[in-house]
């Protein structure tokens, strides 16, 4: 096969943002809380 390009391929990735960064933090951070809550929970009313 040939080695031909598309028109899109020689473009990069564009670079992630910081602000895409934060929300994935604030909304990892939101769902390890309520993980952590639900565990919680579950053993305190289990025992």
């Amino acid at each position: 096969m040939t080695d031909l390009k598309l028109p899109g391929d020689d473009e990069k990735k564009p670079a992630i943002s910081p602000a895409r960064i934060a929300v994935w933090v604030i909304v990892g951070g939101i769902g390890l809380y309520l993980v952590i809550t639900g565990l919680v929970g579950v053993i305190v009313k289990g025992s």
